[in-house]
């Protein structure tokens, strides 16, 4: 009698390959939503200008195609790494290598940034690999939140934005280490924190993997492959895993790409909606100057590679906790990530994670503001 294998897995070779199961029901709404999204914008610059407004056109499709051109690259380096992860590293490797302690698991993933140094577009879908992977829920919103700063490029960035200044880089650092890692232990501390995320369905390019494993369900509670398909799987040739690996980064890219875009869209929209100078204006106290810099960080969605030198414009006007919460806020919780996050966790844990963030940083800011700067 031949062998039998789930009904997830055809063969080995579907096990190898690793090809998404891009389902023509997921083309067709990837394709909806482009076209719905293609129409909308036609619609509201036609809108524009019969109103008379070409500038707003122009400053709507300058700072669209500005945060488009600025993350694409990212979140394409996010896919890639994942699906490294997700083809080379064995799930039994992530379990062992990583600590999965309630405490040591989220201090662990304030680091990982170090590591895997991706950017708040690029860490959410190596996040979500990792968890499915086997990491603790914890470590990987420690990690959700951490990398984006602490990273090299992101501290080599910030301390060039200020003249060498390492206050800002030690400070900067500092508070996304501890907002990251309280985070990360409060969402350890849930009673069954794989209940926070959502399920890893097979068109999202996770199932199944040159690893062997087909998960289905929750994270952690994949089903297993024969044992020969693992073994054939495992000792793939290097060419058929690059394939997988460019498959699934694909499947991923395009994935997230769907909510960078309607984020970018967003954030555009609310720039030309909403005047700087009214922020600016609503910004002079120590409380009122931290509210309004994290509705800014949110708004402009600027990337954390660059954004010290963005929030540099503003360090003459605006409070020195003000400008840490900026640089704090903005890389942890944006449009764009916001939506991102929604391909990971339930939407109450998205909720909770945003409230958690802005209270820490919030408070944290203030107390400098008013004993400290």
């Amino acid at each position: 009698m031949g062998r039998t294998f789930p009904p997830e897995v055809a063969s080995p070779r579907a096990a190898i390959a690793g090809a998404p199961p891009a389902t023509a029901a997921r083309r067709v709404s990837d394709r909806a939503f482009y076209a719905g999204l293609l129409a909308a914008l036609a619609a509201l610059a036609i809108g524009f200008a019969a109103a008379g407004s070409v500038a707003s056109v122009q400053t709507f499709a300058t700072i669209f195609l500005g945060i488009l051109i600025e993350a694409v690259p990212f979140v394409l380096l996010g896919a890639t790494v994942s699906a490294l992860i997700g083809v080379f590293v064995r799930d039994e490797a992530v379990i062992r290598l990583l600590p999965r302690g309630r405490v040591t698991g989220p201090l662990a993933g304030s680091f990982l940034g170090l590591v895997f140094p991706v950017c708040e577009c690029g860490v959410v879908p190596v996040s979500r690999r990792l968890m499915h992977k086997g990491a603790s829920v914890g470590l990987g919103v420690a990690f959700l939140l951490a990398s984006p700063v602490i990273n090299p490029v992101v501290l080599w960035s910030t301390w060039a934005a200020f003249g060498g200044d390492w206050r800002m880089v030690a400070a900067r650092a500092g508070l996304t280490l501890a907002v990251a890692a309280i985070v990360g232990v409060v969402f350890a501390l849930h009673p069954n924190p794989q209940r926070l995320l959502k399920p890893a369905e097979a068109g999202a390019g996770y199932a199944p993997l040159v690893l062997g494993e087909y998960v289905r369900g929750r994270p952690g509670r994949g089903v297993q492959l024969a044992p020969a398909t693992r073994r054939e799987a495992e000792t793939a040739t290097f060419p058929r895993k690059l394939r997988a690996v460019c498959d699934h980064a694909a499947a991923e890219f395009f994935e997230m790409g769907k909510f960078l875009v309607f984020g970018a869209t967003l954030a555009s929209l609310m720039q030309v909606a909403v005047p700087r100078g009214t922020l600016l204006a609503a910004g002079q106290s120590p409380v009122g100057s931290v509210l309004v810099m994290i509705a800014l960080a949110t708004l402009l969605s600027v990337c954390s590679t660059v954004d010290a030198f963005v929030v540099l414009t503003f360090a003459g006007s605006f409070t020195s906790g003000a400008i840490l919460a900026f640089l704090v806020f903005g890389p942890m919780v944006d449009i764009k990530s916001t939506l991102m996050f929604l391909t990971v966790f339930e939407r109450r844990a998205v909720a909770l994670l945003i409230a958690l963030v802005a209270v820490l940083v919030v408070f944290a800011t203030l107390f400098i503001n008013l004993n400290v700067a």
